[in-house]
């Protein structure tokens, strides 16, 4: 059994706690012994997030090291430059093509980066989509982080675990149909 890390990076508010949550549920489904550790600081005001999942036969710690992370899933493009330097050389970046300025550019203090993507794609193996117009087209722009788990799962080739069960068990029962679309056309969008 392999060893494997993630990295899941993004603003407070979009639900990359949640995708961790169903992560880890599923490798640990799977098999695997799973350490995960989150910071979130700042995040319930904007501010960055970013959970570190391990996963193999024995793992003894949830820390990812710079330039260790197998992959990196980023919720918004400017947090995926931000923690690049955790992604391997050959690791893969999943990101979500998406702004949320900062505090400091919403005063106008600064501009928002221009060529995130751009920076990436020159370092590292990249899926990039616009999750939220994909969220938008189903109905609810708040299942943007199951449209990016589903493309996750998919770049990283994990179709051995039942994910849309454990969707379904994470999710309230009254928007469990939404997310399992959100999952599909994410998975769909990795291609």
């Amino acid at each position: 059994m392999e060893k494997k890390s993630a990295v899941l990076v993004g603003v407070g508010g979009q639900g990359a706690i949640l995708v961790a949550k169903i992560l880890v549920e599923g490798l640990m489904r799977a098999g695997y012994d799973v350490k995960t550790s989150e910071v979130h600081g700042m995040s319930q005001r904007g501010g960055s997030v970013s959970t570190q999942v391990h996963w193999g036969e024995k793992i003894y710690s949830p820390v990812i090291g710079k330039g260790e992370a197998d992959l990196m899933l980023a919720f918004e493009k400017m947090e995926a430059v931000r923690y690049a330097e955790f992604l391997k050389p050959e690791g893969v970046a999943v990101i979500n093509d998406y702004e949320i300025p900062s505090s400091s550019i919403a005063a106008g203090l600064c501009e928002y980066p221009q060529g995130c993507l751009e920076a990436m794609q020159d370092s590292f193996r990249c899926y990039t989509l616009n999750a939220g117009d994909t969220a938008i087209s189903l109905g609810n722009a708040k299942c943007m982080n199951i449209v990016l788990f589903g493309a996750m799962t998919k770049a990283l080739g994990m179709d051995d675990i039942d994910w849309e069960s454990i969707i379904r068990e994470a999710v309230p029962e009254k928007l469990a149909e939404l997310n399992i679309a959100a999952y599909r056309a994410g998975r769909a969008a990795a291609k």
